[in-house]
């Protein structure tokens, strides 16, 4: 059944478009729903809407501000399975990955609830005995756009926490996802009575993204972009925020390595390689991209890790809960994959496991003998590849995991957990997991990459700072006089 909606989401009320666009299963290409299509114009109506809501919302004492939130996570409770469903139709996600996300949204929203209640500016030294305060306040309109692959959790690690703080948000989802990630989170906040202008949401075909992008980043009534996507993308809206002088918090792409050393846990190790190399098809930002396994234990992990991922059933996640690994979630990116596979194989990598490709369904892949030449090798996949490649000292594995423009996550399986640590802290990554995959995250944690892996961090405190100004205020108690000329 194709759904259809009332229409954009703008001061609390729902707005018609002209034109809907098609919103498509990514299993079979079917209509999944039918979604408002809006344009530059109505992108300035809901800037200028949640900038009517900024002031009674910044002006709520603090503790409203996060009974709204408690009051939206209480929804959100309350939907999880028909959230879980609609991630499967919408985004092609495996059942329990849904249900990971799902679950996710009422954590977040009430973390955000409780960051209200933690210090948010402190008494500084003063050399002349004034009263000198460093505080924190919100800084308005933030545009949060989202991507695809985890609509849900991205959409809502963007705004939360910014909500929290007393700024209004304007949401603009991925066109390929602009339910799970967008005009869900309208009726959500709808039906838990959230004021007028706090939330509003644009949804846009590809037709329309041009000039609502730029009208999003580019208005003046803008204060700041929370952007999860794409590095090359992420550039670009960095570049336009930079000329604006508008800050930008952009989590983006990555070539994330695990490590696993010679005395690692095997189980322990083939259960990360696979859950971080194939969760969601490796459709994950900090997805496991390259295995690194010391020489000695090269052989046994392979074979173990082969094993282990052939068993992970492919097929519409709809139509059958056991289906791990679902589809691609457009042509582009079966095609930047096949590519990916090809080009190896061309230069001599071996398929160890799986190659096959039927429609946008990509089979569990391992390769050996991939080296620094090959696409597989520097470029970011973004599905079910995964390469493994050894190494003999942690020095070397340092080195390979560090060759790379990203550096976004990481993570290293080992029994000795100085061993650990001593890797991890040369690793040129936001983060690192010690003898866990890479694929880690918490509502409360500072989530974030480094080089082209983005700016800034999403999460916790770090996100109330990212989207707040920090202003110093000081009294005068008589102890610094004028100079007596004046």
């Amino acid at each position: 059944m194709t759904r259809e909606f009332k229409g954009l989401y703008i001061g609390g009320q729902w707005v018609s478009t002209a034109e809907t666009f098609s919103d498509l299963n990514p299993s079979d290409s079917s209509v999944w729903a039918k979604i408002p299509d809006g344009t530059r114009q109505e992108a300035v109506k809901a800037i200028e809407a949640a900038q009517a809501g900024f002031s009674e919302w910044s002006d709520l004492p603090f503790n409203q501000r996060s009974k709204y939130m408690l009051k939206v996570a209480e929804v959100f409770e309350k939907r999880k399975m028909d959230i879980a469903r609609a991630l499967q139709g919408e985004a092609g996600g495996w059942f329990g990955k849904g249900m990971f996300e799902a679950g996710y949204l009422p954590e977040l929203f009430e973390a955000a609830a409780a960051s209200n209640y933690t210090q948010v500016g402190e008494i500084l030294p003063s050399l002349h005995g004034k009263l000198s305060m460093a505080i924190r306040r919100p800084m308005g309109v933030i545009t949060v756009i989202s991507p695809w692959n985890f609509p849900c959790v991205l959409s809502g690690r963007g705004m939360a926490f910014a909500l929290a703080a007393g700024n209004t948000v304007v949401l603009k989802p991925s066109s390929e996802t602009p339910y799970c990630g967008g005009l869900l989170f309208a009726e959500v906040f709808d039906e838990a009575g959230v004021p007028e202008g706090v939330l509003n949401v644009m949804t846009c075909s590809k037709k329309n993204l041009a000039g609502v992008g730029d009208e999003l980043i580019e208005h003046p009534l803008v204060k700041g972009i929370s952007f999860t996507g794409s590095t090359p993308l992420g550039r670009q809206i960095a570049a336009k925020a930079g000329a604006h002088l508008k800050k930008c918090c952009a989590e983006l792409g990555g070539k994330d390595c695990l490590i696993v050393c010679d005395d690692a846990d095997m189980d322990r190790a083939t259960a990360a390689a696979n859950f971080g190399s194939f969760m969601h098809q490796g459709q994950i930002c900090m997805s496991v991209e390259k295995v690194l396994v010391q020489e000695r234990i090269f052989d046994e992990f392979l074979k173990r890790f082969v094993a282990r991922a052939a068993k992970l059933k492919v097929g519409d996640p709809t139509a059958d809960e056991s289906n791990v690994i679902g589809p691609l979630i457009n042509d582009k990116q079966v095609a930047q994959i096949k590519e990916q596979i090809d080009d190896a194989v061309a230069k001599g990598a071996k398929v160890a496991l799986g190659g096959g490709i039927t429609g946008r369904f990509v089979e569990p892949t391992i390769m050996t003998g991939v080296t620094a030449d090959m696409k597989l090798y520097r470029e970011e996949t973004f599905g079910p590849v995964i390469p493994v490649i050894p190494f003999r000292t942690d020095d070397e594995a340092i080195a390979l995991a560090n060759d790379t423009e990203f550096g976004l996550s990481s993570g290293v399986i080992t029994r000795d957990e100085n061993r650990g640590l001593a890797i991890a802290q040369r690793l040129d990554t936001g983060m690192c997991h010690i003898n866990c995959s890479s694929v880690n995250d918490e509502p409360i944690v500072p989530f974030g990459g480094a080089k082209a892996s983005g700016v800034g961090r999403h999460g916790g405190r770090w996100a109330t700072e990212a989207f707040t100004e920090t202003r110093w205020i000081t009294f005068e108690r008589g102890g610094r006089p004028y100079p007596p000329v004046f």
